[in-house]
């Protein structure tokens, strides 16, 4: 392990230990994010889904950071993302434990709120089903959109707000990666029983849960960044 490695894990520790050792600023940060929830997306994700890509770059390079990367332009991508993201959640959370109803299943609006069963593993699994394949591809692509435009603009802050060429990336994707890696086997192998757990679990456990996720969906993508450069 470099030194920059062990300076990278001692500011994740000093920075999300309070969450853990004091009750008061857990309480604190549960109580804001109830109240305050696309708020709170867009800064999870701003700093939790960069990491997850900084990881991922330390992986390929053996640096956190490098010229070009664009940490600022892509935490405010993610910012962004993360907005949708909870969209995504709030409309498929409710949507479809009442389209399960609508097609017989009358117990389903309530056994999320119950017990666990075997109904509220189906409708959890429905729910996590739904929203990774409906969503998920369409917010995958337009991060590796946003992603080749920041890089094709030197990860400049001006650069972000640039035009995206939106056509000509789409042509240039590397769709064998984009397919056969990011939709094709992350979708139904990792994120499909992953939010399955997070629909599963106390709200409470959701916060931290979704925390995590959000740096590995980070890693993932890099990863998938990386594939796509070769």
């Amino acid at each position: 392990m470099k030194k920059n490695d062990l300076i990278f894990v001692g500011i994740l520790i000093l920075a999300f230990s309070p969450f853990f050792v004091s009750d008061v600023v857990y309480d604190t940060y549960n109580q804001f994010n109830k109240e305050h929830g696309m708020i709170m997306s867009f800064v999870k994700f701003a700093i939790l889904a960069t990491l997850g890509e900084s990881i991922g770059l330390r992986i390929k390079t053996g640096n956190f950071n490098e010229k070009g990367f664009g940490i600022l332009p892509r935490a405010i991508v993610w910012g962004f993302l993360g907005l949708t993201i909870k969209l995504a959640f709030i409309i498929f959370a409710t949507g479809i434990p009442n389209f399960l109803a609508y097609m017989g299943i009358d117990s389903a609006p309530a056994a999320m709120k119950g017990d666990f069963n075997t109904t509220k593993l189906l409708v959890a699994f429905s729910i996590s089903f739904a929203m990774n394949v409906i969503y998920a591809p369409i917010m995958m692509t337009l991060h590796k959109i946003t992603d080749t435009h920041i890089l094709n603009n030197k990860g400049t802050l001006l650069g972000l707000f640039s035009k995206i060429q939106f056509a000509k990336i789409l042509k240039e994707l590397n769709w064998d990666v984009q397919w056969n890696f990011v939709l094709k086997k992350t979708i139904p192998f990792f994120w499909i029983p992953a939010h399955t757990i997070t629909f599963l679990l106390p709200k409470d456990f959701q916060v931290l849960f979704a925390a995590l996720l959000g740096i590995i969906l980070g890693v993932i993508l890099s990863v998938a960044s990386m594939k796509s450069s070769k």
